[in-house]
């Protein structure tokens, strides 16, 4: 698929750390536990850390205790790309950022988690950048919960 946000290889590696090249450009996924919005609280949108597209809302975060954080719903159903993924052995739904194609995590269905959507976007936070509200411009007739 063409992504609004095309750089060569050599680009996304000079602009990533080799962590976050790791997880966004080849899929991998950070250590359960130790990403630093896992338990995160603040009020804020989460965005892709490699395009800096608007992904998810913090009111849409809960606490799944999977050692991810864990959203119910992403900010509008375009910003990400969900996508079958049959590697090592199993079958789940990658979920990648719609603007430029990077790994964000993936998504779970009928986890019975007490959420409006019954799914479970688990998503790494190496993958994401954490503006919180009172550091976003707000613009005229914006609504922020």
């Amino acid at each position: 698929m063409p992504y609004d946000i095309d750089k060569p290889d050599a680009q996304w590696r000079a602009e990533l750390t080799p962590a976050e090249y790791r997880v966004l450009r080849e899929a991998g996924t950070e250590p359960a536990f130790t990403g630093e919005y896992t338990d995160t609280k603040t009020t804020g949108l989460y965005s892709c850390r490699a395009c800096g597209a608007e992904l998810f809302r913090s009111d849409t975060k809960f606490e799944s205790h999977c050692g991810w954080p864990s959203f119910y719903d992403p900010k509008d159903t375009d910003a990400v790309e969900l996508v079958e993924d049959h590697s090592h052995g199993m079958h789940r739904t990658e979920v990648r950022c719609a603007r430029c194609g990077s790994h964000l995590g993936h998504v779970f269905r009928g986890e019975g988690y007490p959420t409006p959507t019954d799914q479970r976007y688990c998503i790494n936070s190496i993958s994401l950048r954490l503006i919180p509200d009172e550091d976003r411009p707000s613009s005229h007739g914006e609504h922020r919960p």
